[in-house]
């Protein structure tokens, strides 16, 4: 197995860090960003496996992962590339796990917001097979880049992503092209991942928009402009420019109302501490609080220790019961003797609690997650 990280020109001084923690990884640290597909591209340049994943660097994973997912393509031969389930740090499912394409009644359906309002039909919310169980396995028209396990035999007759697409669509664009050579790409949900959605793009600013928009304009010329003519091509062109209008107007008055309830909690919780829980051992409880106290927040923050015993992550069923019971809105995982997988497990069961979770590994120099804060 080889690890290969490309880092699109970050500037948060983590090459420092990680070079010097994980020696068995191959790193190119490249001078300006240039974009996922680019940069996914430069890794598969170096890589040598029979398998390649592509992977998001906002995701965790399982320690059985990789194991089963290349079992799976393994037993499936006319399979070409496999995506998994994905939940957010709050344990809820990720729809984008498995999708159709963007025909242009599915895109339609899609852009005007219609699939929000039914979103397990198969005609209304086919973008996102809202029909089809997230709990079976399925063949899948597109797959999620940010987790696309894919065969080396099918890369070398496909080829990577298309770099005219910078951010966004470049993993429906190699899913309709793996499917155009012969192969099935399927959804597996034998593997849950985490992805904290968004952690590894700007929030949905209008840049963000933009790009994501320009991406499936991209698409839609590509595949659609010949075939269904320029008046269909025109179309899906006018409704993405104005579902990004909508998407713009609609950031911004959430943004603005996020400022105004973030100076209104301020005043009402002025004074009252953030009660933060760490879930792990006393080494790992000392790290998270050393790492909190770094914080802005740090010094207003109450921070406990829940102590687990090994392998118990997986089991404690009555974990939403005693956050509730101590009115506890932030918590902290951390990941010492307790594996990733059993992290994610957990994460599922309080996806109903609303509680704002934070990931630590030991020996890591930060939290992962939406933490804080939350009075």
């Amino acid at each position: 197995m080889e690890v290969i990280v490309v880092d699109n020109h970050s500037a948060d001084g983590s090459r420092d860090y990680l070079e010097e923690a994980f020696t068995q990884v191959q790193f190119y640290w490249l001078s300006e960003n240039l974009g996922f597909a680019k940069a996914c591209n430069l890794g598969l340049m170096h890589s040598k496996g029979e398998h390649i994943l592509f992977l998001n660097p906002d995701t965790i994973v399982g320690e059985d992962c990789f194991e089963k997912c290349i079992d799976f393509l393994k037993s499936h031969p006319q399979a070409g590339a496999l995506g998994v389930r994905m939940i957010n740090e709050s344990g809820h499912f990720l729809k984008e796990s498995k999708r159709a394409f963007p025909s242009p009644a599915t895109s339609f359906f899609k852009l005007t917001g219609v699939a929000r309002l039914f979103p397990h039909s198969g005609t209304f919310a086919k973008y996102y097979l809202g029909n089809l169980s997230e709990h079976q396995v399925h063949e899948a028209d597109v797959l999620a880049g940010a987790f696309m396990m894919i065969k080396k035999a099918v890369l070398d007759i496909t080829g990577g992503f298309d770099e005219a697409f910078f951010m966004y669509g470049e993993d429906i664009d190699l899913s309709y092209r793996i499917q155009m050579k012969g192969y099935r790409n399927y959804y597996y949900p034998g593997v849950t991942i985490l992805h904290f959605k968004g952690k590894s793009t700007p929030q949905k600013n209008i840049r963000f928009v933009r790009i994501f928009y320009q991406a499936m304009r991209v698409f839609a010329n590509k595949h659609y402009g010949t075939r269904s003519g320029v008046l269909y091509n025109v179309c899906i062109q006018v409704a993405i420019w104005m579902r990004a209008a909508i998407a713009g107007l609609l950031y911004w008055i959430k943004n603005n109302a996020n400022i105004v309830k973030k100076q209104f909690n301020k005043i009402q919780n002025q004074g009252s501490p953030i009660r933060v829980l760490v879930i792990g051992e006393e080494e790992d409880y000392k790290e998270v609080l050393a790492l909190i106290n770094n914080t802005n927040s740090g010094k207003n923050c109450q921070t406990d220790l829940l102590p687990m015993e090994q392998n118990t992550a997986g089991n404690h069923s009555n974990m939403a019961v005693i956050l509730k019971k101590d009115n506890i809105k932030n918590i902290v995982i951390c990941e010492g003797k307790y594996a990733f997988g059993e992290i994610i497990r957990l994460l599922e069961r309080l996806n109903s609690t609303g509680i704002t979770v934070g990931i630590h590994a030991r020996g890591s120099k930060g939290i992962a997650g939406e933490l804080f804060m939350r009075q």
